[in-house]
């Protein structure tokens, strides 16, 4: 019941919001600037951008309202979440009033990352939320301060992944859908706070509505705004409940994002050759032929796969 509750509110909550926020952000001209050399996103100039504001906001108010004995944990989760929508929403308006596609520098953004990480480790720290459970089985283990910089380094590395992987329609937000329905089930099934897993179950019935209007083809993108927000919710929810060594497993289609780009720039530098033909990895998918239908719902099967899995020592 607690589950349906969720997705049905949030996503209640969540459409009429998309809906309303598409034809506002025509009307002050946050419209995406496409990057060049990416040719077969040449039609898509001018699409609305900053779509996170709406299902983050349903997400959010759904949690809150569902929630009203929310522990400490849930609240700061919900603050890092908003708090890495700011910095995003920041980067998205810097592109509309430059023009072009350059918000903050790259190491603005990082700072500004990196100082909400910091906050939200260190919370952990203070807190005792120091223990890690180890994936496929019950076990856990408390590692001290030692969370300090495993929790930034979590937290830099899950909000840059989700960021990349928005490159498509549809991609980032069917992949986080899937993820947090699988990690709010995590969390019920192991007794962890029910107001966190209740936030993670709200995210995916506000994705829910939001994919109406982000599939192929897409009337609004997320932007920074969401998947900045998306990944700051994803590392706190899994951090503040021991489970941050599950996100390179039920988020392998982020890190592989991730990894993608590396190898590409290094393999680049070094050679002067790319390994992929355009990185991160769906645009080398999409320059081979792919739909972008196909390759978001391949990603989130993918999810969902290792999601059973994840979730297979509960049942």
């Amino acid at each position: 019941m607690k589950i349906l509750s969720c997705l049905l509110l949030s996503f209640a909550l969540s459409l009429p919001l998309c809906a309303a926020e598409i034809p506002l952000l025509r009307r002050v001209g946050a419209g995406q600037n496409i990057l060049s050399y990416v040719k077969e996103h040449a039609s898509k100039g001018g699409t609305p951008t900053m779509g996170g504001l709406a299902f983050v906001l349903a997400a959010a108010l759904s949690a809150l309202f569902l929630s009203k004995d929310g522990d400490k944990p849930f609240f700061v989760a919900l603050a890092v979440g908003l708090g890495y929508l700011a910095v995003g929403f920041l980067d998205d308006l810097l592109k509309k009033l430059r023009g072009k596609n350059l918000g903050l520098r790259p190491y603005q953004k990082i700072f500004f990352q990196l100082a909400v990480a910091v906050v939200a480790s260190v919370y952990c720290c203070l807190n005792g939320l120091t223990v890690l459970r180890i994936p496929f089985t019950r076990l856990s283990f408390a590692i001290g301060w030692w969370m300090l910089p495993l929790g930034v380094l979590v937290y830099l590395a899950t909000v840059n992944s989700v960021n990349l992987t928005d490159g498509l329609d549809g991609l980032a937000g069917s992949t986080c859908a899937v993820f947090f329905l699988v990690l709010g089930i995590l969390l019920s099934l192991q007794g962890e706070s029910g107001a966190t897993s209740s936030l993670c179950l709200c995210l995916t019935g506000a994705l829910g509505a939001y994919l109406v209007f982000n599939v192929n083809r897409a009337s609004v993108f997320m932007g920074d705004t969401g998947s900045l927000s998306l990944g700051g919710f994803a590392a706190s929810c899994a951090l503040f409940t021991g489970n941050a060594l599950v996100i390179p497993i039920l988020g392998a289609m982020f890190v592989l994002s991730s990894i993608s780009v590396i190898i590409q720039v290094i393999y680049y530098k070094k050679t002067g050759k790319r390994v992929f033909l355009m990185a991160p990895i769906h645009h080398h998918f999409q320059e081979k032929g792919y739909t972008e239908g196909k390759i978001a719902y391949v990603y989130s099967v993918i999810t969902a796969v290792l999601g059973g899995l994840v979730l297979l020592p509960f049942v």
